[in-house]
């Protein structure tokens, strides 16, 4: 399956405040996903398995490094028998990091909302709003975007450019 996604990924001090946010305004709670994220060797985009106890799912996707709403063309399946394929990727790609987080997990409409955390780097929201259901122009995608932007009070420092794996990778972002 093929999609355009795009998203804002922000540091934050304020996941109570956003978790009441999206209480009070109809978001519906998935519930808590423990992720482990591997990232393989590629030439280019990014290629990922994602392993959890809610989401295990096979990811590729290419996108720019800003920060701001960023448009990526993602590509993703579910796997049954992550281990299997973790193996099997490892073997012939190689690993080029691995990242380890709990993600809360939360939809309004075709925006899907997580509250990260990570314990060697802290704690962030992502907003991604997609087509991946319906169609929608990218346009109104990144509208989404920035409304939930202003909602959860998210300021310009505070966005991240890049991925977790990139950021662990450098190391150049540190906890708050």
């Amino acid at each position: 399956m093929s999609f355009s996604n795009i998203e804002i990924k922000a540091r934050t001090s304020k996941p109570d405040f956003i978790r009441q946010y999206l209480s009070e305004n109809g978001a519906r709670f998935i519930g808590i996903d423990h992720q482990t994220d591997t990232y393989f060797n590629i030439p280019a985009g990014r290629l990922k398995l994602r392993q959890g106890t809610i989401e295990n799912t096979l990811i590729f996707y290419e996108r720019s490094d800003h920060a701001g709403p960023k448009h990526s063309v993602c590509r993703m399946m579910e796997i049954v028998r992550a281990e299997d394929l973790c193996e099997i990727l490892r073997h012939a790609l190689g690993i080029r990091v691995v990242v380890k987080k709990k993600r809360e997990i939360y939809f309004a409409g075709n925006v899907k909302i997580h509250l990260d955390e990570l314990s060697e780097l802290g704690f962030f929201v992502e907003v991604e709003a997609s087509d991946k259901d319906q169609p929608i122009p990218v346009e109104r995608l990144g509208e989404q975007c920035n409304f939930y932007r202003r909602a959860f009070l998210i300021e310009d420092d505070d966005l991240i450019a890049c991925s977790y794996s990139d950021m662990l990778l450098t190391r150049k972002y540190a906890p708050f």
